[in-house]
């Protein structure tokens, strides 16, 4: 009996998904324009690009700056529960990550103000956010209302939140309202003094209700806006420090697990805390540079965090620890 001579077979399914990936891929067709082409439908077209990345027949590169901040998104989401992270890319010069986290948070405001879901937005103060300002698409949101969510800073600054709210609620055409009252009270007992009037009870009530809010860390150094302006002359920073203190966030000074520092100044913030945080539905942190990595640790440890806008080093920093 003769045998069969010894040909090349083709493999006709995986010829077919090869002219599917090349019609998808490389001529840049839509999944139905694909079907109508091989005789296909669409939802065997739609199978066979699974399939054809399941075998390794297709493989993504990205030649882009971009491709290892995407995956340091998927990677921090995962490693702390956030719902969103966007990381810019690594500066050619540590100095200038101060302004690409803020051009980056510019970017996530643009996206997140124009949902005609977000009524109320909380804004806090600090370089970063006065940046990012600079950057956020104009829009018309008279619907909206803008609320300063930090006590002001004794000292006139750029910074301060009555200004960057401002600044913010003009350039997307929105209301805004301030939360008039000093960052820390004199003492533990006349805080709670002010926090039970009326007007300001009435304020923090609102700051609770607020649909997203974006704030920034601090750590305890000279670079830090609360340390240079913010905190009361009879605070030093070199007790918080040994007390354990990485860094603040809306003024409350934590520890590296997040949690509040046993010193009275953490006793005498008018404003709002963690626990109101937790009940904000996307609550933004954006802090970048090596000297923050350990205060925005500490802040995610917390899980109060929904999103975080970051740099490429601090990303990979937060990842790995």
């Amino acid at each position: 009996m003769a045998r069969a001579p010894k040909l090349p077979q083709i493999d006709a399914d995986e010829r077919f998904l090869a002219q599917v990936a090349w019609s998808y891929y490389v001529e840049g067709l839509t999944q139905e324009k694909v079907a109508e082409k091989l005789g296909a439908t669409r939802l065997k077209v739609n199978k066979s690009i699974s399939e054809a990345h399941r075998r390794g027949l297709v493989r993504i590169t990205f030649n882009t700056a971009f491709a290892a901040c995407a995956e340091l998104e998927a990677q921090l989401c995962a490693r702390w529960g956030l719902k969103q992270a966007y990381v810019a890319p690594a500066p050619s010069e540590d100095k200038d990550i101060q302004m690409l986290v803020g051009a980056a948070l510019g970017h996530v405001l643009s996206e997140l103000l124009v949902r005609p879901d977000v009524r109320l937005f909380g804004m806090s103060w600090g370089g970063t956010l006065n940046i990012a300002t600079r950057f956020t698409a104009a829009m018309r949101r008279p619907d909206l209302e803008i609320i300063s969510v930090m006590g002001g800073l004794t000292q006139g600054s750029d910074l301060n939140s009555f200004e960057i709210t401002t600044r913010l609620a003009d350039l997307v055409g929105s209301k805004h309202s301030y939360f008039t009252a000093p960052l820390y009270a004199g003492s533990a007992a006349s805080r709670d003094t002010i926090m039970q009037l009326d007007v300001f009870r009435d304020v923090l009530e609102k700051l609770r209700s607020v649909d997203a809010l974006a704030m920034a860390a601090g750590d305890l150094s000279d670079r830090s806006l609360l340390v240079r302006d913010g905190l009361p002359a009879d605070c030093r920073v070199e007790d918080l420090i040994a007390l354990g203190g990485v860094g603040d966030v809306l003024g409350n000074v934590v520890d590296a697990w997040g949690q509040p520092l046993n010193h009275p100044i953490n006793e005498r913030i008018i404003g709002i805390g963690f626990d109101d945080l937790s009940r904000i539905p996307n609550v933004i942190l954006a802090a970048g540079g090596a000297h923050k990595v350990a205060v925005n640790r500490a802040i995610l440890r917390r899980g109060v965090i929904d999103t975080l806008v970051t740099d490429e080093s601090t990303a990979r920093a937060l990842v790995d620890g």
